[in-house]
């Protein structure tokens, strides 16, 4: 039977159905002001002679009125952002927040956090623990980036940069250049549950300030890596030492090497193009190697000596010296890092359980004795594209001219 509708009951059902769309309406129940936010850009962990720990927060404060913000520890200059700087200590970072909160009429908000400091004491003690808490927090960014100091995270965040915003922005950027190490929370975790579990963090200090000028009005910078057995620090190497480290992790992105070729005075300084490597795992009548491919494209962009550098025969001599520059930067960085700290940071486990499942299967556990032993050979390929519009320098040769 084919049932007919009225309109009068067309308009109610249509109403009804107006009713119910209103209870599916999420509506701005939920909203929270920018006002009623306190902005953490930056955060970082030091350990007190307490025992316990001190969380600091680097807080963006925006601000409509001009000039500085009156009586906050590190805050920026006028305009319409200002940072301030607040401490609380607890057994535990989620407690030392909770009490943090207590001190800040505003909200606390996470989503803008770009780094965390820790400080040296804290990293040798273990980093898993607290940066499980960054992980766990819904609003944390997996991109924020990890640092560590011998200085006190607190120091470091109170510093006013001269031309960023902020420390968190400075530290960053400069983490974002790739000149050293980059490691997110999101690559700390990955690392930490690789087969080999251990870790590397950029390290960094505070850059001496100019004289005359105000000691905060500075900046941190990044200046080696601090490694890892699984979360402790173990030890810390050098921006050389970290060059070959990148190299074997294959994160090689900017690089300037200045050599001097043999049998004259002066530099060529040549600027990395384009770079790859790979780790190539072997095993061979029960010995462990790994053969180290790596790739480059330069360009030079300095000749302080009297050489022709468009002579192929010089460029091949050039070539030549960048690779056994390379082999032995990887070496040393070997030796500081495998042989003396026993840490693979190189991504070798992992290496050896892709290629040999089985074998690895059977040896996994056996891998810190193993990884001191394994012996890497390197098979680096280094070409100068360019040699730039002048074949010498101009200043050498009129000079040389003249004195002849």
């Amino acid at each position: 039977m084919r049932r007919h509708y009225g309109k009068a009951s067309l308009k109610k059902i249509f109403f009804l159905f107006l009713i119910l769309f209103v209870f599916l309406l999420a509506g701005c129940w939920d909203r929270r002001e920018v006002n009623d936010l306190a902005l953490i850009r930056g955060a970082g962990i030091d350990k007190k002679q307490n025992g316990k720990l001190e969380l600091t927060v680097l807080l963006y404060i925006p601000k409509g009125s001009t000039g500085s913000e009156q009586g906050m520890e590190g805050s920026g200059g006028g305009g319409a952002m200002q940072t301030l700087i607040r401490s609380a200590q607890g057994n535990t970072i989620a407690e030392a927040m909770s009490i943090l909160q207590e001190k800040l009429p505003r909200q606390i908000f996470w989503s803008h956090c770009e780094v965390f400091i820790f400080n040296e004491a804290i990293a040798k003690e273990g980093i898993a623990e607290h940066v499980d808490f960054f992980i766990r927090m819904p609003e944390l960014r997996e991109r924020s980036q990890l640092f560590i100091s011998k200085e006190r995270a607190r120091k470091i965040l109170s510093l006013l940069p001269p031309l960023e915003r902020d420390l968190a922005e400075v530290v960053r950027e400069l983490g974002e250049e790739k000149i050293g190490m980059t490691v997110t929370t999101k690559d700390f975790a990955e690392m930490l549950v690789s087969e080999a579990g251990d870790t590397a963090i950029p390290w960094i200090k505070i850059l001496p300030p100019i004289e005359g000028q105000e000691e905060k009005r500075t900046i941190a910078y990044i200046t080696g890596t601090a490694i890892f057995k699984r979360d402790k620090m173990v030890g810390k190497i050098d921006d050389s030492l970290t060059r070959g480290l990148l190299w074997l992790r294959d994160e090689v992105k900017y690089s300037t090497i200045s050599v001097t070729p043999k049998g004259t005075k002066g530099y060529v300084s040549m600027k990395l193009l384009r770079a790859n490597s790979k780790i190539i795992p072997k095993i061979r009548n029960g010995k462990w190697e790994v053969v180290l491919k790596a790739e480059a494209d330069d360009d030079i962009m300095q000749n302080t000596t009297d050489l022709d550098v468009t002579n192929p025969k010089v460029v091949k001599a050039l070539e030549h010296q960048l690779n056994s520059q390379l082999a032995n930067r990887v070496n040393e960085t070997l030796k500081e890092v495998q042989k003396d700290m026993k840490a693979d940071v190189f991504g070798f486990a992992d290496a050896f359980h892709r290629e040999y499942p089985e074998i690895w299967k059977k040896e996994k556990h056996r891998w810190n004795e193993i990884f001191p032993k394994v012996k890497v050979t390197i098979a680096s390929k280094i070409n100068i594209q360019r040699q730039g519009m002048q074949s010498g320098h101009p200043l050498i040769s009129s000079e040389k001219g003249k004195a002849e």
